[in-house]
């Protein structure tokens, strides 16, 4: 599914702040709310809105240190094999095959250094892993949670 420049910029505006108001995105684009709400239920059903989250700083729940853990997979591992091995990591925000030599790439959370240092371990114990190579990140310089274009 393609979205129009209009639903673009509604979820865009979602995306920003996913409580903002009809009436608020409205102004922003044009509608009234009643209209907003409308095309937002027509996204919901048609999948191209998938929910509605909030997003929590790591750090405000104690994960004070992030990193990124490449994964070079043993033979054809499959992504699925990939995913199912990574699940049960709750340290894990997300997970991506990726091109160039690694297989995966991994953002991870960790309450200090020794967390982290533990969780690349166990992810380097994986019966599908042949190494790993990471890297932390010293400041976040941006990080983006919207979609769509920004106009």
């Amino acid at each position: 599914m393609r979205l129009n420049d209009l639903d673009e910029r509604i979820v865009h505006a979602l995306a920003e702040d996913a409580r903002r108001s009809y009436a608020d995105i409205g102004a922003l684009v044009g509608l009234s709310a009643p209209a907003v709400k409308r095309r937002v239920d027509r996204l919901r059903a048609e999948g191209a809105i998938t929910g509605f989250t909030v997003r929590v700083d790591p750090a405000a729940l104690g994960w004070e240190t992030e990193g990124f853990i490449e994964i070079y997979a043993r033979g054809n591992t499959s992504p699925e094999t990939i995913q199912r091995g990574l699940e049960r990591y709750p340290e894990i925000a997300s997970a991506s095959t990726v091109t160039g030599e690694a297989d995966a790439i991994v953002q991870v959370f960790a309450s200090d250094m020794r967390h982290f240092e533990r969780v690349l371990e166990r992810i380097a114990g994986e019966p599908f892993v042949e190494r790993t190579k990471s890297v932390l990140v010293l400041s976040p310089l941006l990080r983006r949670f919207s979609s769509g274009s920004p106009a």
